[in-house]
């Protein structure tokens, strides 16, 4: 099972309360990495649905209009149990746009929110993030204060961006599963090994950032740290931590924490034995990422919250805010609860 988290908010109260499974409750927006310039092979079509997965949608959207399942392209992942917003593209080099959107609009269960031309595909990872808005329902008295208190305290601290519970499956076992993966010793099936593999990662990140908390270095920069400029994406090492601090401390630039592979860019100095620490104490190497065939990346550690947003409604807590992609609600909504929430996914 994957390690309890600690709270950045630890100190103050929880508003308790429960996330329901109706999609009404959970309603997520795509955040586009760009816009369709109205020309080229790909009709982008933007859809709001429920009950569907992406992959449900993919399947949908090819039979419809007589493509292959290749032939589509989608941003990111997105779960049935939620109200979705997102934007797919179908290679339709021949088709006029209104055609496909009749098509679209006669054969699936979704409302089309608009259609346009583009040169590209669209392919995983090209989205910003997602918009959620949630209502969180039977919050304890006092809910909104204690909210306020949290909301608060989180833009001043940040919030850590660990991996939520959606990634470790139903039974909270794909960590210790991915663990062997890597050792040579998972399944044979490809996408399951990679699923594996991937939750084996995210609990090594997370065990690493718990650590760092727990060492009240969550809000401290280390020297060694691969530190990410928040409005142009750079990474550089941080070689003097007290004269980066202040652009720490303002949101221009977070420290990243390892997804642990073969290629992955280590930190140096004190940073960097933080990192081998946790390898060390797993009794598992570089090597075995690589022949387990896991380039590794970074993950920005400490998210700035600056456009979160709770209002009590008479069903409970709304919330609204803006994740960057690959970042889970949960994790908001727990510093909240006090609790680990349940919810739909959206990558």
């Amino acid at each position: 099972m994957p390690r309890a988290l600690p709270y950045v908010t630890a100190d103050l109260p929880g508003v308790g309360g429960e996330l329901k499974a109706e999609p009404s409750h959970f309603v997520v927006e795509e955040l586009p990495l760009y816009a369709p310039d109205g020309q080229g092979e790909h009709i982008y079509v933007n859809l709001t649905r429920q009950g569907l997965t992406t992959k449900d949608v993919c399947r949908a959207l090819a039979k419809a209009l007589g493509l292959s399942e290749d032939a589509i392209g989608v941003a990111g992942q997105k779960d049935k149990h939620a109200i979705t917003t997102q934007t797919f593209s179908a290679h339709l080099p021949d088709m006029p746009e209104e055609t496909a959107r009749q098509l679209i609009e006669a054969n699936l269960s979704a409302r089309v929110n608009w259609t346009s031309r583009h040169h590209n595909k669209l392919k995983l990872g090209h989205l910003l993030g997602n918009r959620f808005r949630i209502l969180l329902s039977r919050p304890d008295d006092g809910a909104q204060e204690k909210a306020a208190a949290v909301a608060q305290a989180l833009a001043r601290r940040g919030l850590p961006n660990f991996f939520g519970p959606q990634r470790f499956g139903l039974d909270g076992d794909n960590a210790a599963k991915g663990r062997q993966a890597v050792l040579g010793h998972g399944p044979r099936d490809k996408w399951l090994r990679k699923l594996l593999c991937s939750a084996y990662q995210s609990q090594l990140f997370n065990t690493w950032l718990s650590r760092r908390m727990a060492d009240g270095l969550f809000d401290r920069l280390l020297i060694g740290d691969v530190a990410k400029k928040t409005d142009t994406g750079g990474i550089f090492n941080v070689e003097d931590p007290d004269a980066e601090q202040p652009r720490l401390d303002d949101g221009r630039i977070t420290y990243t924490g390892p997804i642990y592979g073969g290629k992955m860019l280590w930190a140096k100095d004190e940073a960097g034995q933080r990192e081998r620490q946790i390898l060390a104490e797993e009794d598992i190497g570089e090597a075995d990422f690589k022949r387990a065939r896991l380039s590794g990346s970074r993950r920005p550690a400490r998210l700035v919250l600056d456009e979160l947003r709770v209002e009590p409604t008479d069903q409970g807590l709304a919330f609204d805010f803006a994740l960057p992609k690959g970042s889970y609600a949960t994790v908001v909504l727990r510093e909240f609860m006090k609790s680990e929430p349940h919810a739909p996914q959206a990558d």
